[in-house]
């Protein structure tokens, strides 16, 4: 994300001091809600020249403004992005963000922010999706929610509840993060030598497969259900990806994999993990995507975490 310009004698304007102490904040408010690292970029950078252009001395409270503003702009980039994601060749997963660079992504709660939610928060329309971030993600008051989305308290108070059963019904009992990680490890082991059975292991029978490729050639177009066919699919990584390497990251508050090839970034995958194993496997490997993750990454050297 571009930052604001400091004056050119050096010291720090009081404007520019207060957006950016915010801009954190509103990155975690506009990825929530759009699931998109460059569409949350532009939105914060859109809210920055909306701010340079404010009357600032009728301002009371800049965070309240800024996030209003900000929420109303990622708003009106999702329900463009909608259409367009109509057009979109195979499942649309969120463009994943790296945590560990930037905790304060997530630092608010970590609620909106793992891919499997952001990606059953693409059910509800961008108003409901915005209302329900600034509840469960920032703990905003539902009278400030109602000002910000332009709704009555009563129908957030209504919106959030039913994004939160929605939630409920689709997500499972969470494990341990030492066994999230170990899981993740025999996956790996299992995967690097095409061990089918090995897979099938460490999935539930029901686990789910998605991959975003964006019509790339080889990538499975459709959902992949069953741990036998997920197995299968996930065995043939070494062959789709020649000469590829699992190291360990995080995304999106989850220890993840990125496979690395030749200095390039050409997979992350995410995993939801319940008490029979993992449950949900979602492959990033749109090039757009991967460059996306890398700029949240925001440093060069940052892959010397290899998986033993």
């Amino acid at each position: 994300m571009d930052k604001p310009s400091p004056p050119a004698d050096g010291s720090l304007d009081a404007e520019a001091d207060a957006f950016q102490r915010l801009r954190p904040r509103l990155f975690g408010i506009a990825y929530r809600i759009l699931g998109s690292v460059s569409e949350a970029e532009d939105v914060v950078q859109d809210a920055w020249l909306r701010w340079q252009g404010t009357d600032r001395g009728g301002v009371l409270n800049p965070g309240a403004f800024l996030a209003r503003t900000t929420t109303r702009l990622a708003i009106n980039v999702a329900q463009s992005a909608r259409v367009r994601r109509e057009a979109y060749i195979g499942p649309w997963l969120p463009e994943p963000v790296d945590t560990s660079v930037d905790p304060q992504v997530g630092a608010e709660r970590g609620e909106a922010l793992e891919l499997a939610v952001l990606l059953v928060l693409e059910k509800l329309n961008p108003v409901e999706r915005a209302a329900y971030v600034l509840r469960e993600a920032f703990a905003y008051p539902y009278d400030e929610i109602a000002g910000i989305v332009q709704l009555s308290q009563a129908n957030v108070r209504q919106i959030v509840s039913r994004a939160r059963k929605r939630l409920a019904a689709e997500r499972r009992e969470r494990v341990e993060a030492a066994e999230h990680r170990r899981l993740l490890h025999a996956f790996v082991a299992a995967a690097r030598h095409g061990d089918v059975a090995a897979l099938e292991s460490v999935l539930s029978a029901d686990v789910v497969a998605y991959a975003d490729g964006n019509g790339l050639r080889g990538v499975a177009r459709l959902e992949v259900v069953g741990a036998g066919r997920v197995a299968k699919i996930s065995a043939f990584v070494n062959k789709f990806l020649p000469g590829a390497e699992f190291t360990f990251a995080e995304a999106n508050g989850l220890p993840s994999l990125l496979l690395r090839r030749d200095g390039e970034t050409v997979g992350l995958v995410s995993a939801t993990v319940g008490p029979d194993g993992i449950d949900g496997l979602y492959w990033v490997l749109a090039p757009e995507k991967l460059r996306a993750y890398e700029r949240s990454s925001g440093r060069a050297g940052g892959w010397e975490r290899g998986v033993s």
